[in-house]
């Protein structure tokens, strides 16, 4: 996930796959790949009002939809809230999973605050039965060794997992994931490294705390993209897709993502993969094109 909103697409690429009309299912059924398919909705649409985001995301095809906490920066109403959860089910669509908490796991000094958002954070996921939350690092915290920040991660997930223990949403666990941000994006963050994030995930040991395998972050930052998916399967419980450089659409710059597609369903994969690229044209047919590849690749 970005910690801004990228710029305007500025160049067009033409199209590497047919338009696909039929909706990308919640559930793999038949024909389709192992994992679901699902789309972080700050990359697209961001002009238009909420309700009217998810129908162009019900007419890209998807079933699924990421927040970034857009119901508590606008401060949503109760009404906010029902026709929120009116039109998501009017379209068959569930929100996957939801991100936006601002207190750092990094320094123990905010542990407490965070350990706060987070009980917040889960009374609206629960309004919205949204099951996952995206974690943070925050960033580095000066004069703090490395060793001590990395522990505090450990610790604060560690504190943030009994939140969750056993709760469940919608019929599904609470889970939480770990994100790294390459530090080019952002050069204060700490977690950069997913080498590091998985170290952070088995210390925790626990099933309801697993990593965000962001491809785009993880490309700029240290590559080696499908080396660590085959060595960490079991920890990865959210995929984001987004090619390098720019952000945008698989199959615009340089990673293999009919590969990546195709190893995640050899590994059986069986949880979310999230488009979170700005398109550079089109972003109903780009989000279709990007669904086609998937299937393609996976089947």
């Amino acid at each position: 996930m970005g910690t801004a909103v990228g710029a305007a697409a500025l160049n067009l690429a033409p199209s590497l796959f047919p338009p696909v009309e039929a909706a990308v299912a919640t559930k793999a059924e038949p024909g389709d790949p192992p994992f679901q398919l699902s789309v972080m909705l700050w990359t697209f649409f961001p002009d238009l009002p909420f309700e009217q985001r998810l129908a162009k995301v019900a007419e890209a095809g998807y079933k699924n939809v990421e927040l970034v906490g857009e119901y508590s920066d606008s401060n949503w109403s109760e009404g906010d809230f029902k026709r929120a959860n009116a039109k998501r089910k009017e379209l068959d669509i569930r929100f996957d999973a939801t991100a936006g908490l601002k207190n750092s796991l990094t320094n123990p000094n905010d542990r407490e605050s965070m350990l706060a958002e987070l009980r917040q954070g889960l009374g609206y996921m629960e309004k919205l039965d949204c099951p996952a939350i995206i974690m943070l690092s925050g960033d580095i915290v000066p004069g703090m060794t490395v060793q001590t920040q990395h522990e505090s991660c450990v610790e604060g997930l560690k504190r943030a997992s009994k939140l969750v223990e056993g709760k469940k949403i919608n019929g599904e666990p609470v889970r939480l994931l770990l994100e790294t941000i390459d530090p080019e994006e952002n050069p204060k963050y700490f977690l950069t490294s997913m080498t590091e994030g998985f170290e952070i995930i088995k210390s925790v040991n626990h099933p309801q705390v697993q990593m965000l395998y962001d491809f785009f972050h993880e490309q700029i930052a240290e590559g080696r993209l499908i080396e660590k998916l085959e060595a960490n399967i079991q920890h990865v419980g959210l995929v984001h897709v987004a090619d390098v450089p720019g952000r945008h659409e698989p199959g615009t710059g340089e990673i293999n993502y009919q590969n990546i597609f195709r190893k995640l369903a050899q590994l059986k994969y069986d949880r979310v993969v999230a488009m979170e690229f700005i398109a550079t044209t089109d972003p109903v047919g780009k989000l279709r094109e990007a669904a086609a590849m998937a299937r393609s690749a996976a089947l």
